[in-house]
C-alpha cells in the first residue's frame, strides 16, 4: 500500500517506523530538512521537503496515485486542510488526520469531520489515547499493560509472573481444568525479548508477561493468579499538566473516594490545570523535586503518572516516586530505547501514544473484515478483531492452542451476546466475532482468516 505521512515528528516516525517493517510504500513530508534527514537515514521511507498542505509538495510525495494520507503535523488545522485538498485534487482514498484540540473533538462537532464537512476518515488524538489507557491501567492496577474490547466487557491484561505465582511451569492447556470458572485464556508470552502465541504444552516463567484475555468480571481473580492482587487506587499524584494531565484527572474527579493531586511546573498551564478541574489540587513546581513530590503526597501514594513533555523526566520522575513510597509508577515514554529499560527503573508500566496511534491506523490497514487492530510490544504481535464469514477457512474448525497455524492464538469468540472462550469442543460458526492474538509475521494468514474467498462465489 502506499502511504504518505505529513509530519515528522514523533508520532509520524512512530508511524512511519512501524509500516515500514511491513514493506509498505511509504514517503515522509515535512518542511524540517533535518528530521527529514533523519527519517530517511533511519526508516525505508522516501521524503520530501515543504509544507504538507501545499498542493504542489502532495504532488511531488505522488499523492495523486497513494492509498492514504496521514496527516499528523503539529497543527490541528493544518491536518484538517491537508486531508481536504488530498481528497478535493487527489482523490486520496482514505485520509487519517491527528486532532489535538478539545473543542474539535466535543460530541457537538460530529458534522466537522464527515463528507458534508472535511473528508476525514479516521480521526487520532495521542492524548486522549493515552488518557484512557491510562485509566484503564488505574482501574486494573495489578497489570503492566490493559486493552479493552466489546465496550469494556473483554480485557486483555499483561501480567508479569512472579516467582510464587500458581500458574509457574503449569502447562497452558492445563489452566482451564484447573480453574474451570475462570473466563480468561492466555494468548500471548513475552519472554525476554521475544514475543510469541503459545502452543498447548508451553509452560509460564517467572518473569515472563503474559497476555491474558478476560471477562471484566474476572480481573479481580486473575489477579491473585499472579499473586499480585488488585488494591484500591484513591491516592493519585498526576505529574504534568498539559492535556493528558487535566484529562485524567478530570476523569478520575468522577470517580468516588479518589484524591488527585497534579504538579505542573509552568505557572500558566498550572493556572489553565486550575479552571478546568473542580476537586484535583494543583501544585506549581517541578515535579523532580523532592519536596514538591513530598507536598504532593509522594510517599503515600498508590500511584503517580508522570506525563510531562520530556521522556527522560518522566522516567526520573517514575524512580524517585517509588524510592519515597509511592506504591505503583506510570510514564510516558515515546522513545522506544528508553521504554526498554523502564523495568530497570523499577517502573509499573510505560506508555507509548505512538503505539496507540498505530493500532488505530493498522485497523484502517488491515484487510478482509477486521473490526479492530492492537499494536502490542512496539509490532512484534497484535490483537485483532474479526468477522467470520463463510467462506472463511476457519469455518467449522476448532480453535484449541494447536489448532490454528503457529504464531496465532484464539483469544475469545464472541457469539450474539455470548463471549466464548476456545476449548476442545468450540468449533467456528459464520458471523463469529474473532479475537486472535498473533505475531507479525502472520499478519497476511490472519487477513484471510477474515476475507471473503474467490472460490466462494
Amino acid at each position: 500500500m502506499r502511504v504518505i505521512i505529513c509530519g515528522a515528528g514523533r508520532v509520524g516516525q512512530g508511524i512511519a517506523r512501524h509500516l515500514s517493517h511491513e514493506n509498505h510504500d511509504i514517503t515522509m513530508i515535512d518542511e524540517d530538512a533535518t528530521l527529514i534527514d533523519r527519517v530517511q537515514t533511519d526508516y525505508d521511507v522516501k521524503a520530501v521537503v515543504g509544507h504538507a498542505a501545499h498542493p504542489e509538495t502532495l504532488r511531488a510525495a505522488g499523492a495523486e496515485d497513494t492509498d492514504m494520507l496521514i496527516a499528523v503535523t503539529h497543527f490541528d488545522e493544518i491536518n484538517m486542510v491537508i486531508c481536504q485538498i488530498a481528497d478535493t485534487l487527489f482523490s486520496v482514498p482514505t485520509k487519517i488526520a491527528r486532532i489535538r484540540a478539545g473543542a474539535y473533538l466535543d460530541r457537538d462537532q460530529t458534522l466537522l469531520f464527515s463528507r458534508s464537512g472535511f473528508p476525514i476518515d479516521l480521526v487520532i488524538s495521542p492524548e486522549i489515547e493515552v488518557g484512557e489507557a491510562i485509566l484503564r491501567r488505574f482501574r486494573s492496577p495489578s497489570s503492566t499493560s490493559s486493552l479493552s474490547f466489546e465496550n469494556g466487557d473483554l480485557h486483555l491484561l499483561g501480567m508479569r509472573l512472579e516467582e510464587d505465582s500458581p500458574l509457574i511451569d503449569t502447562a497452558l492447556e492445563q489452566i482451564a481444568g484447573l480453574f474451570p470458572d475462570l473466563s480468561a485464556r492466555i494468548v500471548g508470552i513475552r519472554r525476554g525479548n521475544a514475543v510469541f502465541a503459545p502452543r498447548a504444552n508451553d509452560q509460564l516463567q517467572v518473569d515472563d508477561t503474559a497476555y491474558v484475555m478476560v471477562t471484566r468480571q474476572d480481573t479481580r481473580r486473575l489477579g491473585k493468579l499472579f499473586n499480585r492482587p488488585s488494591s484500591e487506587m484513591r491516592r493519585v499524584v498526576i505529574v504534568g499538566g498539559g492535556n493528558i494531565g487535566i484529562y485524567v484527572a478530570e476523569q478520575l474527579e468522577h470517580e468516588q473516594d479518589v484524591r488527585v493531586r497534579l504538579i505542573e511546573a509552568s505557572a500558566a498551564q498550572a493556572d489553565i490545570a486550575v479552571s478546568r478541574l473542580k476537586q484535583t489540587i494543583v501544585i506549581n513546581g517541578d515535579g523532580l523535586s523532592r519536596d514538591i513530590l513530598e507536598e504532593a503526597g509522594t510517599p503515600s501514594a498508590d500511584i503517580v503518572i508522570a506525563v510531562t513533555n520530556d521522556d527522560k523526566t518522566n522516567m526520573l520522575i517514575g524512580k524517585l516516586a517509588k524510592q519515597m513510597g509511592a506504591k505503583r509508577t506510570h510514564a510516558l515514554v515515546n522513545s522506544y530505547e528508553l521504554v526498554t529499560i523502564s523495568a530497570d527503573l523499577d517502573i509499573d508500566a510505560v506508555l507509548d501514544p505512538r503505539a496507540l496511534s498505530v493500532s488505530r491506523i493498522l485497523t484502517k490497514l488491515r484487510r478482509g473484515r477486521i473490526l479492530a487492530v492492537q499494536s502490542l510490544e512496539d509490532g512484534a504481535a497484535e490483537l485483532a478483531e474479526g468477522i467470520t464469514l463463510r467462506s472463511s477457512p476457519l469455518i467449522g474448525k476448532p480453535v484449541g492452542y494447536d489448532d490454528l497455524p503457529e504464531g496465532i492464538t484464539a483469544a475469545a469468540i464472541v457469539r450474539g451476546d455470548q463471549v466464548l472462550f476456545p476449548d476442545q469442543d468450540l468449533r467456528i460458526q459464520a458471523d463469529d466475532r474473532l479475537l486472535v492474538f498473533y505475531e507479525a509475521a502472520m499478519t497476511r494468514t490472519v487477513e484471510r482468516f477474515f476475507r471473503v474467498s474467490a472460490d466462494f462465489f
